[in-house]
């Protein structure tokens, strides 16, 4: 292909792979050209295009039809005689927010014409936006402070200008606003200060886009005192009604690890669904069970508690054990509450397919997985499974530490239009219960799996084996490709092309071939491709592979890998020493791409126990994509309509003996067009991707229904049981801590938020903050994130750092008093020392 016959209207860059073609001669020419259904502007987008068996030179061209004009995307003279690329393009801000546009793909010849039109939606690009507040709640009188950061879709920072910034009172009144916010590096900096009588509720921090839309995080203004400690319920998060004993453990731990010496109370209560009368109180309620007792060396209090008292088996009741615990600290009588609860289940265990597929294709394994569980989700291990299919497949399974098994099927003698797999957990139906309206019965819940065959004409098929596991970033993955190639399909043909494409938030990210010598290699085997496994093809990458037949069959598959949320730019984050004496110097150690913008916080545990707050993860990160993967021809509210079908076939009897019979046609079968349509890809070709459809003829029986024989069955169901027993490992740990020198200082800097700074990275992508641990005894939560031109954006895991010293005192005080109020003033004397000393 000369350069003087590349016309490209986008600057794009044209990677082409020339591809060995031995055809015989009477081979037609196919074309293919695949796209996403939906195209966001001023983003990166691909479209890929196939050219095979081509006998002269032929332009392609596709022009999008696009605000009024057409815009060509391709339009290129071809003279190879097969050709495979993925083309890059991108389109400018539309003025809508959302349109149904349309694209021509035409391939034209001196004898070949080919013409296909068919409908995309395109959208504009949205950025991701998200606020960090230094902490989710605040007290009169304290300064808010927060940071705005925008992302483009693959996480590079974006120079945003917010036309206004605002923060609403909880009465949605205006209080404070900014107008024209210019971020730089992805992020901005903004506080505000609170008065000395505010009102409290929750506040929000609203900023507003050019394009009009606004993203908004709430916080709290109250008045508080932070907690010393945390109260820790303890107990199964679910239980079935067959358990006798419930244990619940009560732990109380100060903010800087050590345990809580004091009194515990805790009552265990399960709720009637609808209280009869008001006359006897809490009686009227609930069912409640009371403890109580003294904490022990770990700051912790242990019951078994027996559940006869609480009915489980009986209706009536709420299906949960609540669970109320308080500790009453020694000495100060401070008072602090925690919670929990147990679901009371029905089910003792169940079986479930996992990363199973929808159909089957006769002649290649069907990979599946199965994971059992009892009844309050905990893996069964070392349980053996037995699958049987009805005619005398059977097949024993173990499940793994994950109570897993991974299981692959002989399909060769199946031919079933369907196929039912059914998993059964062993021992049902040994026991006998009683049912009564106001009694529950235990419920082993069984699995089941309804296959359809999958269709081509000539009984080629293709199957990506998949995967149980999260591809992890920076590893190479080992795709295998299951294949069955008949002599109906490949006639011929020696070299068989294998293309492939992997999809990821709605974009083709990766393209390749694979060459098949079937000189060398059989015609129903097993090839390996190499998948590269990087943050561009998270969350889930969708994988592609076909090949095109002489016989214009598309022999294709698909399957969905999980992909672990990373980014590009890892950023690591420690505290050198992790526990320092209070007014001690430490250090806060970044690693991160050279050259990038950090903003790090670090706060006291203490709020984090006063209110929760979302934490910025990998997965409320990529929760902000509009697209993580694409399903059908739907986005939102916004649904394309499918390609038209082509013209009938019309059924034809078949007259033996003097009896007429029908054609029986499979409706359930999917076919290529439906593993395109799946991953959202529209397709422009001249080859067979659909399965044909059948016109229905007076007097004859509907397409999708014919003669069967009493003595076939449409389905043949497998089962799966367990034989063996349970068996558990319980594993024990303990701590020991080592006592720190004793050192007296004098202790006045108790701030809630600690660090809240912005950190350039070197050129050697690392940076040093030299801190000063405050007064406060606590343990302190840490994280940063970075952004990059070059490599984005990158989120460290939050670290901690323990201020501690071995003797000490800590005042109890309450949030304000009165003047000439009098009050008690605690002082309570702690002390971890090994050795006496003089006070």
């Amino acid at each position: 292909m000369g350069k003087d016959r590349l016309l490209i209207k986008l600057n794009i860059f044209l990677l082409l792979f020339f591809l060995p073609g031995d055809a015989s001669p009477t081979t037609e020419p196919q074309y293919m050209v695949l796209l996403p259904f939906l195209i966001h502007t001023d983003s990166p987008e691909k479209v890929c295009v196939q050219l095979t068996h081509l006998n002269e030179s032929v332009t392609l061209s596709a022009t999008l039809e696009y605000q009024g004009e057409n815009r060509s995307l391709i339009d290129d003279v071809v003279s190879e005689k097969d050709m495979f690329t993925c083309i890059p393009f991108s389109l400018p801000k539309s003025n809508s927010q959302s349109a149904v546009m349309f694209i021509t793909v035409t391939v034209r010849g001196v004898t070949l014409q080919f013409t296909s039109r068919k409908s995309v939606l395109v959208k504009n690009s949205e950025s991701l936006v998200f606020v960090q507040t230094d902490k989710p709640i605040y007290k009169p009188g304290q300064t808010v402070l927060f940071r705005i950061v925008s992302l483009d879709n693959d996480f590079r920072p974006l120079n945003e200008v917010f036309p206004l910034v605002y923060i609403e009172d909880p009465k949605k009144n205006r209080l404070y606003q900014w107008t024209k916010a210019e971020l730089k590096g992805g992020l901005i900096q903004l506080f505000f200060n609170l008065t000395s009588d505010p009102m409290q509720g929750t506040y929000t921090v609203v900023a507003k886009k050019a394009s009009g839309k606004t993203i908004s995080h709430p916080f709290s203004v109250e008045e508080y005192v932070l907690p010393k400690f945390e109260v820790t319920v303890k107990m199964p998060k679910v239980i079935t009604i067959l358990d006798e004993m419930l244990k619940v453990t009560v732990c109380g731990l100060y903010t800087f690890g050590k345990p809580v010496p004091g009194l515990v109370s805790f009552r265990v209560c399960r709720k009637f669904e609808h209280a009869a009368t008001t006359c006897y109180g809490e009686e009227d309620k609930a069912v409640c069970d009371e403890f109580s007792g003294q904490t022990d060396n770990y700051g912790c209090i242990s019951e078994v508690v027996k559940t006869k008292l609480f009915q489980l088996k009986r209706s009536g009741y709420e299906n949960k054990l609540h669970v109320e615990a308080k500790i009453k600290e020694e000495e100060t009588g401070v008072e602090l509450t925690g919670t929990s609860f147990s679901e009371i289940t029905t089910t003792v265990s169940k079986i479930t397919f996992e990363h199973s597929d929808s159909h089957y294709r006769p002649g290649i394994p069907f990979f599946g997985q199965v994971k059992l569980v009892d009844g309050s989700g905990a893996p069964i291990a070392n349980e053996t499974v037995k699958i049987s299919l009805q005619g005398g497949q059977q097949n024993n399974y173990t499940t793994n530490e994950e109570g897993r098994a991974w299981f692959a099927l002989n399909t060769s003698m199946l031919y079933f239009d369907s196929v039912g797999i059914r998993v059964s957990p062993a021992g049902r139906g040994l026991h006998h219960y009683c049912y009564d309206h106001s009694w529950v019965v235990p419920y082993y819940e069984e699995g089941y799996l309804q296959l359809r065959r999958f269709y081509s004409p000539s009984n080629s098929f293709l199957k990506i084996e998949p995967k149980s596991e999260t591809l992890r970033c920076g590893s190479s993955a080992k795709v295998q490709v299951h294949y069955i190639l008949t002599p109906e399909a490949i006639g011929e043909q020696k070299k068989i092309i294998f293309y492939y494409l992997v999809m990821a938030k709605g974009i083709i990210k990766q393209e390749g071939t694979y060459i098949l010598d079937l000189d060398e290699e059989s015609a129903n085997g097993v090839f390996l491709l190499q998948l590269p496994v990087q943050a561009d093809i998270a969350p889930v990458a969708q994988v592609l592979v076909y090949t095109t037949a002489p016989s214009r069959e598309v022999i294709a598959d698909s399957t969905k890998f999980n992909v672990e949320k990373c980014f590009s730019n890892k950023v690591d984050l420690s505290f050198s020493p992790s526990e320092g004496l209070p007014s001690s110097d430490a250090h806060l150690l970044f690693r991160a791409s050279p050259k990038s913008l950090c903003a790090v916080r670090a706060v006291d545990k203490s709020i984090l126990l006063m209110k929760a707050e979302a934490d910025l993860s990998p997965s409320s990160v990529y929760n902000l994509l509009p697209v993580k993967e694409l399903h059908d021809y739907l986005y939102g509210p916004d649904v394309l309509l499918e390609d038209p079908l082509d013209n009938c076939i019309p059924l034809k009897k078949l007259i033996l003996n003097g009896i007429t019979y029908s054609p029986v046609v499979e409706m359930n079968e999917d076919d290529t067009y439906s593993i395109l349509k799946e991953m959202g890809l529209k397709v422009f070709t001249n080859t067979k991707v659909r399965k044909p459809w059948y016109c229905r003829t007076e007097n004859s029986m509907p397409a999708g229904a014919g003669l069967t024989s009493s003595s076939i069955v449409s389905g043949a169901p497998m089962y799966a049981m367990r034989t063996s027993g349970l068996q558990a490992e319980r594993i024990h740990a303990t701590l020991t801590t080592t006592p720190e020198e004793l050192t007296e200082t004098v202790r006045k800097y108790f701030p809630e938020t600690w660090i809240w700074s912005l950190v350039s990275i070197s050129s050697e992508g690392n940076a040093d903050l030299d801190v000063t641990i405050p007064d406060t005894i606590t343990e302190w939560k840490a994280n940063a994130f970075c952004t990059s031109s070059e490599t984005g954006f990158g989120l460290s895991p939050t670290v901690s750092l323990r201020a501690f010293q071995p003797f000490f005192v800590e005042l109890t005080m309450p949030y304000s008093v009165v003047r000439g109020e009098s009050f008690m003033l605690k002082a309570t004397v702690f002390n971890y020392l090994t050795a006496c000393i003089r006070v």
